[in-house]
This record gives structure tokens, C-alpha cells and sequence, in this order.
């Protein structure tokens, strides 16, 4: 099996096209300026499009490798794969088809190459050859179209506290998307949407979750800011030529007024720091999480290279895109996430926090500065006190059999990252591998600390033939075993 790996590897090295290497000489140019700027072949930009929309043209399938094959993992709920209902998790593609053109064998073809054959625009066909589990050869045309991916979109859930009657919400943001070509999906629409039915639901308390969210639209992160604090401002700016900007909240109302918890960790980055910085500063909610964020404070554009290519580059369009760094961002106080982040009023153990996958591990990042702050008013309404905060969820963490499950893997993975050996003894590498596979197992299948009189709803779920309703009660378990999240409902409480 290693000898199989190793000879794909090889193949798929020999059989780059010209296009995939131009790629990747003009990223290693790119990336010697920092490690934002960056080229798109033309596919590339759509794929880049999609995780900032959670929207593209298709057949609504998530794949993957499977030795020589490609393999379903997932049809997207209400996608054209899943109205058709041939194809299936665990079906082999064996081979893909343009409408009524010859079948091209896929096997040992990159899992990249095969995306970019079953993709498509609206309303074409694609035809899929597919070997199901029980042996079946079976072709499945597929009309492609729009596939929305819902799991990309900000959700919520309603926390119940049936001794006390009380409630809290929770609202998961994956990322700060937008489609800048429609006026569908946008994040910070999508957020005060959430919000109202909160605030319909007479919550106690929110629970905004940054954790793993990379970013996205700046606009949607100035303007979810200012769904929870009056007028003000919420980021500065400044660009090459030492210029300022200052962005804004202009709308003096709030959306949502009373107690907020900000959970991020070491993935949470770019908007989602601009978001979890500006809260902080207006002491208008308590960041909990990693000790740090991931800290990138830099701004980017995307430019369509075949709109500024004069007319005799026709022949070499579509020419992609290139993602450049044109700025950086700054707190209101006037200092940059750049390499420092967003320390956490509440420090959690984070599995994340002793791997080098922070900013200023990449390769060229730029420094760390200040600029003069921003003026602003305090939050004055419902203050908290973060040192009773503070020492109050100390004490749960240290009875808390998941944190300290979290801590000693945390402990572990410092160690092997301080230590980068594998045993060249083969029983002593595969008892390693056994750990490390008994302690991932250890870490999806944590204690469950959320006391019984808990009680969770989201507001998704209205008719269990809805093909969402059964990923959305995937989420509440989910929801419910997080550790994370039980203690930002107990810190919401102590305020």
C-alpha cells in the first residue's frame, strides 16, 4: 500500500500540465511578499468563490480518494445528486461523462482533476459511472445546478435551563460569507436573523461561536459588530501609503443588547479577529477560547486578470486571478492582530494552541505595529466583572474530566512537536500510531458534562422530511458534547 501511495504520487508529478506548474512558480514568487498574496488558475478562483459564498454550480457530492478511485462521501442536502437519487455515499466513480460524449476513465486521476470534470455549469449534464457497494455497475446522468451548501451558514439553537426556566441562544458562524454578484446569502443578514428569533425566544444570553471561521467579507464583520453596540467605530485601516481608514458602524441601533460570550481559538482568523477584537475593546462581550487567535491582520482584493490583460493576451484567457495584499487592519485601540491576535479573557485549553499554524509561522509574514486608536465609548450596559469571570470557570475546568482529557493530549502533541522522530523500530511506530489513532477516538467521544436538565432546539427543524432535519439533529448532539460550548453556557450564566 505505501508502494502504491508513493507510485501515485510520482504519476500525478509527471503528469502535471503546464497551466498547474505555471500556477505554482508565479505562488513562489507571490508568496515572497507575504503569505496572502497568491495566484488562482481559473478553477482555483472558483473553488476560492465558493468558501466565501457556500455557493457553486454542480451536482452536490463531497469526494474523496479512495486508493486508485474516487469515492462519494456526502450528497448535499436538496442538491441536484440528492433530487436525482441515484448516486450515493460509498458509490465508486469509475468514469465521468460530458452529456452524450464519451466516458473518460477516472482511476489514479488527481481527486482535483475529477472535481473539475463533474462540475459544471447550470443545467448541463454530467454522466457518472459508478461502481455501487454491492457490485453494480450503473450509469447516473446528473442535470447539474446551483448547490447551496448549507453548512457553511450561520445556524442557531436555543440552550433551556428547565430548573431555572432560563434561556440562552447559541449561534454557530462558520464563516463571513457573501456573494458580491447576487443579493443572496450574506453573513451579517443572516446573523440578525438569528438574532431576532433569539430575542423572540426572550434568551438570557448569547453564545456567538468564532471557533474555526478563517474569515471572509470585512464588510460583514463591520456590520455584525454593529448589530450588538451603537454608532462607532469598528476597525481602522491603512494601506501602503500610510492612509487610514476608519470603518464604521453608522447604525445607532442594536439588534441584540444583553449578556454576549465570543468563543475562538487558534483558527479563528482575519474577520473573525476584527469581530472578537472590536467586542473586546468595547467590553461589550467576554472572549473565551484558545489563548490566541490566529492573527492575521491583513486585507486582500482579488483581481480578474482577463479584465486588465490588454486585447493580444486574448489567446491565454481565461488568465485566473490573483488574491493580493493591499492593507492592514487595526483594533480601535490602535493596536494590529498582525502576529499577536486576540488574546482570550477566558483561556481554554486548545487543541490547536501548541501546533505551529498561526500567523507568524507562515513563511514572510508582515510585522506587527500600532497606529494611533480610534475614538469610542465604553460599553456601560450590564458590565461584568472578568476576574470573578475568570476565576469562577478556573475551578470548572480543573473538575472538568473533557479539559482535562484536552490538557494531556495539548501536553502530547507539544511533546511531539518539540520532539519530530518516528521510531525506525516497526512494533514501536505502529504502538505510536495506535495512540495517537485511541486519542483522537478519545477526543470525538468526550465525557458528556452537559447537566440532563439541558435542553436544546434549534429552529431549523420544522418537518422531519426536510432534508436538512436530520444533519441539524446531528448538530444539537453535537452541540450537546462540547465542551467548549458547556462552558460558555456556564460563563453566560455567572454573568
Amino acid at each position: 500500500k505505501v508502494a502504491q501511495n508513493f507510485k501515485r504520487s510520482f504519476e500525478r508529478l509527471l503528469h502535471e500540465n503546464d497551466e498547474t506548474r505555471f500556477g505554482e512558480y508565479l505562488n513562489t514568487i507571490a508568496g515572497c511578499f507575504d503569505p496572502h498574496t497568491e495566484y488562482f488558475l481559473p478553477e482555483q478562483k472558483d473553488d476560492f468563490d465558493a468558501s466565501l459564498t457556500g455557493v457553486m454550480e454542480g451536482i452536490g457530492a463531497t469526494l474523496k480518494e479512495d486508493g486508485d478511485y474516487t469515492k462519494v462521501v456526502e450528497i448535499v442536502p436538496g442538491s441536484a445528486a440528492w433530487r436525482q437519487k441515484g448516486l450515493e455515499a460509498d458509490d465508486i466513480i469509475l468514469k465521468v461523462a460530458q452529456g452524450d460524449a464519451e466516458p473518460v476513465d477516472i482511476a489514479t486521476m488527481p481527486l482535483s482533476d475529477v472535481v473539475k470534470m463533474i462540475r459544471g455549469k447550470k443545467g448541463t449534464e454530467v454522466r457518472l459511472t459508478v461502481k455501487k457497494p454491492d457490485g453494480r455497475i450503473v450509469v447516473i446522468p446528473i442535470v447539474r445546478d446551483i448547490v447551496v451548501m448549507e453548512d457553511a451558514y450561520a445556524k442557531s439553537a436555543v440552550i433551556t435551563n428547565q430548573k431555572t426556566g432560563k434561556k440562552y441562544g447559541y449561534i454557530n458562524l462558520p464563516s463571513f460569507y457573501r456573494d458580491f454578484k447576487t443579493n443572496s446569502h450574506n453573513s451579517a443578514d443572516d446573523v440578525r436573523s438569528e438574532l431576532e428569533q433569539l430575542n423572540a425566544s426572550k434568551v438570557n444570553g448569547v453564545i456567538l461561536d468564532l471557533r474555526n471561521n478563517g474569515g471572509g467579507s470585512l464588510e460583514d464583520a463591520v456590520r455584525m459588530a454593529g448589530l450588538f453596540i451603537k454608532e462607532g467605530p469598528i476597525v481602522q485601516i491603512k494601506d501602503n501609503k500610510k492612509n487610514i481608514d476608519v470603518m464604521r458602524d453608522p447604525d445607532p441601533g442594536i439588534v441584540y443588547g444583553g449578556p454576549l460570550v465570543v468563543l475562538v481559538n487558534s483558527l479563528s482568523a482575519s474577520a473573525s479577529e476584527i469581530l472578537a477584537a472590536a467586542l473586546q475593546d468595547y467590553g461589550r462581550a467576554v472572549i473565551v477560547g484558545g489563548p490566541r487567535t490566529f492573527s492575521k491582520g491583513t486585507v486582500q482584493i482579488v483581481l480578474d486578470l482577463d479584465q486588465i490583460l490588454p486585447e493580444q493576451y486574448n489567446s491565454i484567457k481565461p488568465a485566473g486571478s490573483l488574491k493580493m495584499t493591499i492593507a492592514k487592519f487595526y483594533r480601535i485601540n490602535g493596536g494590529s492582530t498582525q502576529g499577536k491576535g486576540v488574546t482570550a479573557d477566558i483561556p481554554l485549553p486548545d487543541l490547536y494552541g501548541y501546533l505551529k499554524i498561526s500567523e507568524k509561522n507562515l513563511d514572510y509574514p508582515l510585522p506587527w505595529d500600532t497606529i494611533s486608536a480610534a475614538s469610542f465609548q465604553k460599553w456601560t450596559t450590564g458590565k461584568f466583572d472578568i476576574s470573578k469571570l475568570k476565576k469562577l470557570s478556573g475551578k470548572r475546568v480543573q473538575q472538568s474530566k473533557a479539559f482535562q482529557f484536552i490538557g494531556s493530549d495539548v501536553a502530547h502533541l507539544k511533546y511531539r512537536q518539540e520532539h519530530p522522530y518516528e521510531p525506525l523500530q516497526f512494533t514501536r511506530f505502529l504502538a505510536e500510531q495506535k495512540l495517537l489513532q485511541d486519542e483522537s477516538a478519545q477526543l470525538k467521544n468526550l465525557p458528556v458534562e452537559q447537566p440532563d436538565y439541558i435542553k436544546i432546539n434549534a429552529f431549523e427543524i420544522n418537518d422531519s422530511k426536510d432534508p436538512q432535519s436530520s444533519k441539524i439533529s446531528d448538530w444539537l448532539t453535537q452541540i450537546n458534547k462540547d465542551a467548549y460550548i458547556n462552558e460558555a453556557w456556564h460563563i453566560l450564566q455567572d454573568m
